[in-house]
Formats: C-alpha cells, structure tokens, sequence
C-alpha cells in the first residue's frame, strides 16, 4: 500500500479525462431530456457499454485501485456531467457490490456478468433493501424469505421500496429476514433471476430530482429462488445465525448491531464523490455566469458580494473533495474509521451540494431559476445527497456514536 497523495498518476488522469468527455459529449447535452422524460436513459447506458464505461470490468479496476481514489474519481467525473444519467450508470454498481461482498466466487461468476449484459443487450440490476416501514431502521425490516427443505428453495413475500432499477432489472438482490429474533442480524440475501415468477413492479416514483433513474416498488409474492440463489450458501449462513445467536445470548447485541453499521460506512465516500461532482458542475455554471454577466457597467464577479460567495463555493468543494479522498484511502489502506470519516465524508460533500447549488441559482438571479440553466436542477439533484445512503442526520448520529466511543 502506497503513502497517501494527492498527486494523481497518469493512468488515473487518463480515466479521469476519458470519463469527463463523456460526461461533456454524451451526457451533458442529454440531461435536460432525460430529466423532463423521467425515463431510464437506455441509448445512453448502451453508449457507455460500447465505450467500456458501462461494464464489470471497468468498476472492477477503479475498485481495485490500490490508491482508493478510482471509484471518488469516477463517480465525481459522471454525476458532474448529469446525477440521474449518472445513477442510471452506476445503480447497478450497487446490486453487484451487494453480490460480490457475499456470494461465493461461483455465485459472483454466474450473476454479477448477467447484471450488466453486453454493448448489445444491455441489461441493468437492482438492490432491493429498504422497505415501506424500514429505511434507517433496518432491524425493522419485513420481507420474510422461509426455506422449504424438501425442495430446497427460498420463499420470498414482502415490498421493497426505493429500489434504483426495481422491476425493470433483469436480476434483482433482495435482502430478506430469515431469523425474526435477530434483528438486523437475521437477515440474509437472495438473488432473484430474470423472469422469476411472482416478483412485480409496484409504484414508480415521480422524484424531485435524479429523475432519469428508475426508482421504484419491488412486490414479492410468494417469489422461490433455488437454494443456489442464497449469497453466501446455506452452510455460511447457518454458521452466521448460529454466531449471532451465541452473542445474543451473551448480551453482546448492540456490538452485533454496530458491526452492521460499519459495511455500510465503507461505500459512503462514493456517494460522497457523487455529491462533490454535481457542487462542482453547478459552480463551474455560476463562475462562467458571474465573469460574462454585465451590469451596472462590469463583470458582476468584479462586485464582492458574488465574488466571495464563489470563493466560500469553492473552498467549501475542495474540502469535501479531501474528506472523500481520505475515506477512500483508509479504506483501501484497510485503515479502521475510528471517528466514522467514511460518514463525515458523505456528510458534508452531500451537505455542501445542497448549499452550492443553491448560491449557484442566487448567482443566476431569475436566469438559475429557469430551466433554461442547468443549475435549478442540479439543486434539485443534489437534495437526494443529504438523504440516500443514510441521512445527514443518521451520519451525525454515526459520527457522534464513534466519539462517545
């Protein structure tokens, strides 16, 4: 493992390079569209496919990055061009993380290539864990999955909602309950394939912003996988319940719970990156504004009061940008996040989206509250930031939980 940098190397400048001209040439011009259509932008996924973008491949090498800084670079180089183009790229990035955390290697072999099809038949894949009554608080989770030994399958019967690529996706992750008494401990995942009987498409959500990624209700009733279909394997999860079990037992659960917390912390710095991406976008936009836009006589970048609002923008942008990279490289470094950085680094990029979005329409005066601009929806792209992934309030709760430690 290298020392930490802030010196790109020319491979990562190539692909940084690379991405952003397909976010300049490709997605930008796209964006209004797709957003005012509220469709999955299929021509575009499909171009990214051909070029390489949209592929296992792809992720896997900016995964692997032994610097950390692949997936934050990526990540800030497509949602700068478009964040509901952008998730409609990468959402299925979440589907594949979920099977290559836990399923075996057979499992990940057979799956995670059928998620992303080919340049020719795209295909795209979808996570399934939030719930009607269950987003923050996953013990309260619903979806039951019962195995039925005498023909060795899973029974799956419950909704899950807020599922980027749910019902369109050829393979979808669900996570269910397999032990009730558990809590957030009893669960397991399933992989449900294509054209599995009993798995429906509830309601598609008209969403503020991200509006070019499918959102929406997965409906399982009475859904039955193979036993193959359980990531991990029978015998993995036998032996986790039975541990979860013995710590129940001795009174150790809320360290079982906390145990959980911590998987989702290490991918919180990619949305975190996500949200720098657009601050940037929207920044860029209101820089060229302010040193084109004339009145009383200058450049209204020349008058102070817009001036400093830019430096505050970009300061506050370069420094998300440095939480995110330091979460990153812990977390290739395999360094613990003590003070929970991981969930400071989404907490304040997604923070800061919201509030430079929002200077960069003041900026644009009645012009940045139009559509004929792009920031007004980029403001309303980036208030997804501050609540998937965790909420800004459930970070904040996160952080101050590894203080008080």
């Amino acid at each position: 493992m290298g020392e930490f940098t802030l010196e790109l190397n020319e491979d990562q400048k190539q692909v940084r390079d690379w991405l952003h001209g397909f976010a300049a040439d490709v997605m930008r011009p796209a964006a209004a569209e797709w957003d005012e259509r509220e469709e999955t932008p299929w021509p575009i996924i499909q171009e990214a496919a051909k070029l390489g973008i949209y592929s296992l491949d792809f992720y896997a090498q900016q995964f692997f990055d032994p610097t950390g800084l692949g997936i934050p670079l990526t990540m800030e180089e497509l949602f700068w061009g478009d964040a509901g183009i952008a998730l409609s790229i990468v959402g299925t990035g979440l589907a594949a993380v979920g099977v290559l955390a836990n399923g075996t290697e057979e499992q990940i072999g057979t799956w995670v290539p059928q998620m992303y099809g080919d340049a020719t038949d795209v295909k795209v894949a979808a996570f399934c864990s939030s719930e009607p009554d269950a987003g923050s608080d996953v013990a309260s989770m619903r979806t039951r999955a019962v195995h039925d030994e005498a023909k060795d399958e899973w029974v799956l019967n419950g909704t899950k909602t807020w599922a980027t690529n749910g019902g369109i996706a050829d393979v979808h992750v669900v996570v269910a309950v397999v032990d009730p008494a558990l809590g957030s401990r009893g669960h397991a995942s399933f992989i449900v394939p294509p054209n599995t009987p009993g798995l429906s498409q509830g309601q598609k959500f008209r969403k503020h912003g991200i509006r070019a990624s499918h959102t929406a209700e997965v409906v399982l009733e009475d859904v039955r996988v193979p036993g193959h279909c359980l990531l991990g394997g029978k015998d993995k999860l036998d032996e986790r319940l039975a541990r979860a079990r013995e710590k129940a037992k001795a009174g150790d659960g809320e360290r079982v719970k906390n145990a959980a917390m911590a998987t989702f912390e290490a991918s919180r710095p990619a949305v975190g990156a996500m949200a720098v991406g657009t601050a940037r976008a929207a920044y860029e936009v209101a820089l060229d504004y302010a040193k084109t836009r004339v009145q009383f006589g200058r450049p209204i970048i020349e008058n102070q009061g817009v001036a400093f609002q830019l430096a505050d923008m970009r300061t506050r942008i370069d420094a998300a940008r440095l939480l995110v990279w330091r979460a990153s490289w812990m977390a290739t470094a395999g360094k613990p996040f003590t003070s929970a950085e991981g969930s400071m680094s989404k907490l304040y990029a997604s923070e800061v989206a919201k509030e430079v979005t929002a200077q960069a329409i003041q900026i644009l005066g009645g012009n940045g509250y139009t559509r004929e601009y792009p920031v007004e929806r980029m403001h309303r792209d980036a208030a997804i930031y501050t609540i998937f992934e965790g909420t800004s309030e459930i970070q904040r709760m996160v952080i101050s939980r590894a203080l008080a430690r």
